[in-house]
């Protein structure tokens, strides 16, 4: 299995991932990793249909792509991994799942959250899930798309509190 993209989008599976980071990796295959859009039959269904059926799509819980990507079943595979959440990022590491960079794509603005760029929003809560990963060694970027250079997501808060 080759991890090519690890990236956390709220969004999940969407234009801008089909259009621009499948092509930029050379992914063949999408995993999903989140535990409600795993519970939710039709819209895993609308989000499987809106993919080219020459890419293999799996959508599961955290606990199950766990499973999935420490098998044998995707060794052969060019991998895009999506975690809608800071979240399940942090589970599906602490759950033996190993990766070594993570993409920032799209975390939407709610309420509580500060804006660190255009399409990123965090709480205290991601700030502490993403700090828990840095601290692992994974090497943390923001960049929507592959044209976007990456910029250091601990350079975002600097930015956001005002320090330039």
């Amino acid at each position: 299995m080759a991890l090519v993209l690890t990236r956390i989008d709220n969004r999940l599976i969407h234009g801008q991932v089909l259009e621009a980071w499948v092509p930029f990796v050379q992914a063949n295959c999408i995993v999903v990793a989140n535990d409600e859009i795993a519970g939710k039959p039709l819209q895993k269904m609308m989000m499987k249909a809106s993919v080219p059926s020459r890419i293999l799509v799996e959508i599961g819980t955290v606990a199950e792509t766990i499973l999935l990507l420490n098998s044998t079943r995707l060794n052969r595979r060019r991998i895009l991994l999506l975690f809608g959440t800071t979240t399940d990022a942090v589970r599906a590491y602490q759950g033996g799942l190993t990766y070594d960079h993570l993409n920032l794509g799209n975390l939407r603005a709610e309420k509580g959250k500060a804006r660190l760029s255009c399409t990123l929003f965090l709480d205290p809560a991601d700030l502490d899930d993403l700090a828990l990963l840095d601290q692992t060694g994974v090497k943390i970027t923001a960049r929507c798309i592959p044209a976007d250079g990456e910029r250091p997501w601990k350079k975002l808060i600097h930015a956001a509190k005002g320090g330039g």
